[in-house]
Protein backbone atom coordinates (compact mmCIF):
# COMPACT_ATOMS: atom_id res chain seq x y z
CA UNK A 1 0.00 0.00 0.00
CA UNK A 2 2.89 2.30 1.00
CA UNK A 3 4.50 1.61 -2.52
CA UNK A 4 1.28 2.56 -4.21
CA UNK A 5 0.81 5.43 -2.24
CA UNK A 6 4.43 6.96 -3.64
CA UNK A 7 4.02 5.80 -7.32
CA UNK A 8 0.25 7.97 -7.32
CA UNK A 9 2.15 10.72 -5.73
CA UNK A 10 4.78 10.73 -8.20
CA UNK A 11 2.04 10.27 -10.60
CA UNK A 12 0.71 13.45 -9.76
CA UNK A 13 3.52 15.25 -9.33
CA UNK A 14 4.66 14.73 -12.70
CA UNK A 15 1.50 15.41 -14.21
CA UNK A 16 1.61 18.62 -12.70
CA UNK A 17 4.64 19.37 -13.60
CA UNK A 18 4.28 18.45 -17.21
CA UNK A 19 0.73 20.47 -17.23
CA UNK A 20 2.25 23.44 -15.87
CA UNK A 21 5.35 23.56 -18.48
CA UNK A 22 2.49 22.85 -21.32
CA UNK A 23 0.63 25.77 -19.76
CA UNK A 24 3.50 28.00 -19.87
CA UNK A 25 4.36 26.94 -23.38
CA UNK A 26 0.64 27.46 -24.54
CA UNK A 27 1.01 30.99 -23.06
CA UNK A 28 3.92 32.06 -24.88
CA UNK A 29 2.70 30.69 -28.22
CA UNK A 30 -0.70 32.63 -27.77
CA UNK A 31 0.89 36.00 -26.10
CA UNK A 32 0.18 38.43 -29.15
CA UNK A 33 -2.68 40.76 -28.80
CA UNK A 34 -5.13 41.81 -31.05
CA UNK A 35 -6.09 45.14 -32.40
CA UNK A 36 -9.36 47.06 -32.39
CA UNK A 37 -10.73 47.01 -35.67
CA UNK A 38 -10.23 50.59 -37.60
CA UNK A 39 -12.54 53.43 -37.46
CA UNK A 40 -13.76 53.48 -33.94
CA UNK A 41 -14.73 56.65 -32.30
CA UNK A 42 -13.36 57.65 -28.87
CA UNK A 43 -13.69 60.49 -26.16
CA UNK A 44 -12.07 61.30 -22.80
CA UNK A 45 -14.56 60.87 -20.07
CA UNK A 46 -13.56 61.59 -16.94
CA UNK A 47 -10.05 60.20 -16.32
CA UNK A 48 -11.18 57.10 -19.24
CA UNK A 49 -10.66 57.15 -23.25
CA UNK A 50 -13.97 56.03 -24.09
CA UNK A 51 -14.71 54.19 -27.26
CA UNK A 52 -18.98 54.65 -28.35
CA UNK A 53 -20.67 54.40 -31.08
CA UNK A 54 -23.60 56.50 -32.74
CA UNK A 55 -26.84 55.66 -34.57
CA UNK A 56 -29.67 57.97 -35.89
CA UNK A 57 -29.13 61.58 -36.94
CA UNK A 58 -32.08 63.42 -35.46
CA UNK A 59 -34.21 63.21 -32.33
CA UNK A 60 -33.48 63.24 -28.02
CA UNK A 61 -30.62 61.11 -27.44
CA UNK A 62 -30.64 57.36 -25.80
CA UNK A 63 -27.32 56.62 -24.59
CA UNK A 64 -27.06 52.31 -23.73
CA UNK A 65 -25.43 50.87 -21.31
CA UNK A 66 -23.88 46.90 -21.63
CA UNK A 67 -23.35 44.76 -19.01
CA UNK A 68 -20.51 42.80 -17.55
CA UNK A 69 -18.01 41.11 -20.37
CA UNK A 70 -20.17 43.15 -23.19
CA UNK A 71 -19.66 45.90 -25.02
CA UNK A 72 -21.41 48.61 -27.77
CA UNK A 73 -21.21 46.66 -30.33
CA UNK A 74 -24.30 44.37 -28.97
CA UNK A 75 -26.95 47.16 -29.34
CA UNK A 76 -26.82 46.63 -33.52
CA UNK A 77 -30.36 45.36 -33.59
CA UNK A 78 -31.86 47.77 -30.86
CA UNK A 79 -30.13 50.91 -31.91
CA UNK A 80 -31.30 50.58 -35.38
CA UNK A 81 -34.65 50.61 -34.48
CA UNK A 82 -34.45 53.31 -31.84
CA UNK A 83 -32.24 55.43 -34.69
CA UNK A 84 -35.60 56.18 -36.37
CA UNK A 85 -36.18 58.55 -34.16
CA UNK A 86 -33.71 59.77 -31.78
CA UNK A 87 -29.46 59.41 -32.00
CA UNK A 88 -28.69 56.27 -29.63
CA UNK A 89 -25.35 56.41 -28.47
CA UNK A 90 -23.38 53.38 -27.06
CA UNK A 91 -20.11 53.37 -24.79
CA UNK A 92 -17.50 50.54 -23.65
CA UNK A 93 -17.25 50.73 -19.95
CA UNK A 94 -14.27 50.84 -18.66
CA UNK A 95 -12.48 47.19 -18.37
CA UNK A 96 -14.95 46.30 -21.44
CA UNK A 97 -14.82 46.57 -25.46
CA UNK A 98 -12.39 48.64 -26.44
CA UNK A 99 -11.70 51.51 -24.18
CA UNK A 100 -9.11 52.74 -21.79
CA UNK A 101 -8.75 50.11 -19.18
CA UNK A 102 -9.02 52.10 -15.91
CA UNK A 103 -9.62 50.15 -12.56
CA UNK A 104 -11.75 50.41 -10.31
CA UNK A 105 -14.10 48.32 -12.36
CA UNK A 106 -17.15 49.25 -10.24
CA UNK A 107 -20.62 51.01 -10.09
CA UNK A 108 -18.75 54.29 -8.85
CA UNK A 109 -16.00 54.48 -11.08
CA UNK A 110 -18.26 53.15 -14.53
CA UNK A 111 -21.51 55.97 -13.61
CA UNK A 112 -18.55 58.95 -13.35
CA UNK A 113 -17.75 57.78 -16.45
CA UNK A 114 -21.10 57.33 -17.79
CA UNK A 115 -21.94 61.32 -16.58
CA UNK A 116 -18.62 62.53 -18.03
CA UNK A 117 -19.54 60.62 -21.11
CA UNK A 118 -22.80 62.73 -21.88
CA UNK A 119 -20.76 66.22 -20.37
CA UNK A 120 -18.16 65.62 -23.10
CA UNK A 121 -20.82 64.95 -26.06
CA UNK A 122 -22.97 67.76 -24.58
CA UNK A 123 -26.03 65.60 -24.38
CA UNK A 124 -29.18 67.10 -23.11
CA UNK A 125 -30.65 65.29 -20.44
CA UNK A 126 -30.49 62.07 -22.48
CA UNK A 127 -32.56 58.95 -21.70
CA UNK A 128 -30.18 56.05 -20.32
CA UNK A 129 -30.56 52.26 -20.50
CA UNK A 130 -28.88 49.52 -18.75
CA UNK A 131 -28.46 46.12 -19.47
CA UNK A 132 -28.05 43.27 -17.24
CA UNK A 133 -24.94 45.15 -14.58
CA UNK A 134 -25.30 48.11 -16.78
CA UNK A 135 -28.61 48.97 -14.89
CA UNK A 136 -26.16 49.42 -11.94
CA UNK A 137 -24.32 51.97 -13.72
CA UNK A 138 -26.99 54.11 -15.02
CA UNK A 139 -28.79 53.78 -11.78
CA UNK A 140 -24.99 55.36 -10.21
CA UNK A 141 -24.96 57.94 -12.96
CA UNK A 142 -28.67 59.40 -12.18
CA UNK A 143 -28.03 59.45 -8.50
CA UNK A 144 -24.61 61.37 -9.40
CA UNK A 145 -26.17 63.92 -11.54
CA UNK A 146 -30.37 63.53 -11.66
CA UNK A 147 -30.39 67.30 -13.16
CA UNK A 148 -28.04 66.08 -16.59
CA UNK A 149 -30.80 62.86 -17.18
CA UNK A 150 -34.40 62.61 -18.80
CA UNK A 151 -35.15 58.84 -17.77
CA UNK A 152 -33.57 55.51 -16.44
CA UNK A 153 -34.18 52.09 -17.97
CA UNK A 154 -32.97 48.69 -16.32
CA UNK A 155 -33.11 45.81 -19.19
CA UNK A 156 -32.84 42.25 -17.73
CA UNK A 157 -31.11 43.94 -14.65
CA UNK A 158 -31.37 44.69 -11.08
CA UNK A 159 -28.19 46.93 -10.60
CA UNK A 160 -27.94 45.20 -7.29
CA UNK A 161 -24.58 43.56 -5.92
CA UNK A 162 -26.82 39.94 -5.01
CA UNK A 163 -27.57 37.65 -7.27
CA UNK A 164 -25.50 37.79 -10.55
CA UNK A 165 -23.52 40.72 -8.82
CA UNK A 166 -22.74 37.78 -6.37
CA UNK A 167 -18.42 37.51 -7.25
CA UNK A 168 -17.08 34.82 -8.84
CA UNK A 169 -14.77 31.92 -7.12
CA UNK A 170 -12.89 31.16 -10.11
CA UNK A 171 -10.43 33.60 -9.62
CA UNK A 172 -9.56 31.61 -6.34
CA UNK A 173 -10.16 28.46 -7.39
CA UNK A 174 -7.58 29.11 -10.55
CA UNK A 175 -4.59 30.77 -10.95
CA UNK A 176 -2.21 31.60 -13.31
CA UNK A 177 -0.75 30.09 -15.68
CA UNK A 178 -3.86 27.96 -15.69
CA UNK A 179 -6.23 30.68 -15.62
CA UNK A 180 -4.38 32.13 -18.62
CA UNK A 181 -4.62 28.95 -20.63
CA UNK A 182 -8.04 28.06 -19.73
CA UNK A 183 -9.24 31.94 -20.93
CA UNK A 184 -7.47 31.70 -23.98
CA UNK A 185 -8.47 28.09 -24.80
CA UNK A 186 -12.16 29.37 -24.03
CA UNK A 187 -12.31 32.23 -26.40
CA UNK A 188 -10.54 30.68 -29.54
CA UNK A 189 -13.10 27.76 -29.30
CA UNK A 190 -15.63 29.27 -31.90
CA UNK A 191 -18.02 26.61 -30.34
CA UNK A 192 -18.00 27.42 -27.17
CA UNK A 193 -18.78 31.37 -28.05
CA UNK A 194 -21.44 30.39 -29.98
CA UNK A 195 -23.19 28.02 -27.60
CA UNK A 196 -22.67 30.60 -24.59
CA UNK A 197 -24.39 33.33 -26.59
CA UNK A 198 -27.00 31.12 -27.76
CA UNK A 199 -27.78 29.70 -24.17
CA UNK A 200 -28.25 33.55 -22.82
CA UNK A 201 -29.95 34.93 -26.42
CA UNK A 202 -32.42 32.20 -27.27
CA UNK A 203 -33.87 31.00 -30.33
CA UNK A 204 -34.85 33.51 -31.76
CA UNK A 205 -31.30 34.82 -32.35
CA UNK A 206 -29.98 33.66 -35.55
CA UNK A 207 -26.31 31.40 -35.14
CA UNK A 208 -23.28 33.89 -34.70
CA UNK A 209 -21.11 33.57 -37.98
CA UNK A 210 -17.53 34.72 -38.05
CA UNK A 211 -17.95 38.27 -37.83
CA UNK A 212 -20.50 37.79 -34.76
CA UNK A 213 -18.20 35.40 -33.09
CA UNK A 214 -15.04 38.28 -33.87
CA UNK A 215 -17.79 41.00 -32.31
CA UNK A 216 -17.59 39.03 -28.94
CA UNK A 217 -14.41 37.61 -28.88
CA UNK A 218 -12.15 40.47 -29.71
CA UNK A 219 -12.34 42.76 -26.86
CA UNK A 220 -11.03 39.86 -24.59
CA UNK A 221 -7.52 39.50 -26.76
CA UNK A 222 -7.03 42.95 -26.94
CA UNK A 223 -3.95 44.65 -24.72
CA UNK A 224 -4.43 44.46 -20.87
CA UNK A 225 -8.09 42.82 -21.37
CA UNK A 226 -6.91 39.67 -19.36
CA UNK A 227 -5.58 41.59 -16.76
CA UNK A 228 -8.76 43.73 -16.66
CA UNK A 229 -11.24 40.42 -16.70
CA UNK A 230 -9.14 38.58 -13.62
CA UNK A 231 -9.25 42.08 -11.45
CA UNK A 232 -13.20 42.35 -12.53
CA UNK A 233 -13.85 38.74 -11.42
CA UNK A 234 -12.31 39.21 -8.25
CA UNK A 235 -14.32 42.35 -7.67
CA UNK A 236 -17.75 41.03 -8.89
CA UNK A 237 -20.13 41.83 -11.82
CA UNK A 238 -20.90 45.43 -11.12
CA UNK A 239 -23.79 46.29 -8.55
CA UNK A 240 -25.02 48.22 -5.99
CA UNK A 241 -26.05 47.91 -2.45
CA UNK A 242 -29.98 47.43 -2.11
CA UNK A 243 -30.29 51.17 -0.30
CA UNK A 244 -28.11 53.03 -3.52
CA UNK A 245 -30.34 51.18 -5.76
CA UNK A 246 -33.71 52.04 -3.85
CA UNK A 247 -32.45 55.79 -3.45
CA UNK A 248 -33.53 56.30 -7.18
CA UNK A 249 -37.17 55.85 -5.94
CA UNK A 250 -36.57 59.71 -4.72
CA UNK A 251 -35.64 61.05 -7.97
CA UNK A 252 -38.24 62.84 -10.51
CA UNK A 253 -37.15 60.76 -13.49
CA UNK A 254 -38.86 58.98 -15.56
CA UNK A 255 -38.49 54.99 -15.01
CA UNK A 256 -38.56 51.41 -16.93
CA UNK A 257 -38.04 47.89 -15.78
CA UNK A 258 -37.95 45.69 -18.97
CA UNK A 259 -36.92 42.15 -18.83
CA UNK A 260 -37.29 39.04 -21.29
CA UNK A 261 -39.75 36.72 -20.12
CA UNK A 262 -37.53 33.82 -20.13
CA UNK A 263 -34.11 35.85 -18.36
CA UNK A 264 -32.18 32.91 -17.05
CA UNK A 265 -30.21 35.00 -15.16
CA UNK A 266 -32.94 36.24 -12.50
CA UNK A 267 -35.86 34.69 -10.71
CA UNK A 268 -39.67 35.40 -12.06
CA UNK A 269 -40.08 37.79 -9.21
CA UNK A 270 -37.10 40.23 -9.67
CA UNK A 271 -38.45 42.87 -12.49
CA UNK A 272 -41.48 43.28 -10.32
CA UNK A 273 -39.35 43.62 -7.11
CA UNK A 274 -37.00 45.76 -9.15
CA UNK A 275 -40.10 47.98 -10.63
CA UNK A 276 -40.80 48.57 -6.99
CA UNK A 277 -37.32 49.33 -5.58
CA UNK A 278 -36.86 52.27 -8.09
CA UNK A 279 -40.42 53.77 -8.36
CA UNK A 280 -41.08 52.54 -11.67
CA UNK A 281 -44.27 51.26 -13.30
CA UNK A 282 -45.08 47.30 -13.63
CA UNK A 283 -42.37 45.94 -15.39
CA UNK A 284 -42.86 44.69 -19.07
CA UNK A 285 -42.14 41.37 -19.80
CA UNK A 286 -41.05 40.26 -23.65
CA UNK A 287 -42.93 37.35 -23.94
CA UNK A 288 -40.18 34.38 -25.05
CA UNK A 289 -37.30 36.36 -24.23
CA UNK A 290 -34.07 35.74 -22.86
CA UNK A 291 -31.67 37.52 -20.98
CA UNK A 292 -30.69 39.42 -24.31
CA UNK A 293 -33.91 40.57 -24.74
CA UNK A 294 -32.31 43.70 -26.40
CA UNK A 295 -30.48 41.51 -29.46
CA UNK A 296 -33.72 38.85 -29.78
CA UNK A 297 -36.32 41.17 -29.85
CA UNK A 298 -35.32 44.83 -30.63
CA UNK A 299 -38.98 46.12 -31.79
CA UNK A 300 -40.92 45.61 -28.39
CA UNK A 301 -37.59 46.51 -26.47
CA UNK A 302 -37.82 49.86 -28.23
CA UNK A 303 -41.43 50.32 -27.96
CA UNK A 304 -41.17 49.89 -23.99
CA UNK A 305 -38.55 52.33 -24.21
CA UNK A 306 -40.59 55.16 -26.19
CA UNK A 307 -42.18 56.72 -23.25
CA UNK A 308 -39.16 57.49 -21.85
CA UNK A 309 -38.66 59.93 -24.58
CA UNK A 310 -41.65 62.09 -24.04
Amino acid sequence: MKRWRERLAQTLALAFILVTLASFAYNAATRGRAAPPAGQLYVQAGDVRTRYRVWGTTGSAIVLVHGAFENADMWQPLAEVLAERHVVYALDATGNGYSERRPPYNAAHMGAQLVAFINALHLTRPVIAGHSSGAAIVAEAALLDPQGIGGVAFLDGDALLTGAGQRSPLPYLLLDPYWTSALRLGLRSDWLVRTAYAAICGPRCERLDHAGVDQWRRPFMVEGAEKAMWQMLREGVVGLPTARVAALRALPLPKRVIYGADDPVFSKRSPYETAARIGAPAPTLIPDARHLAVISDPVPVATALEPLTR
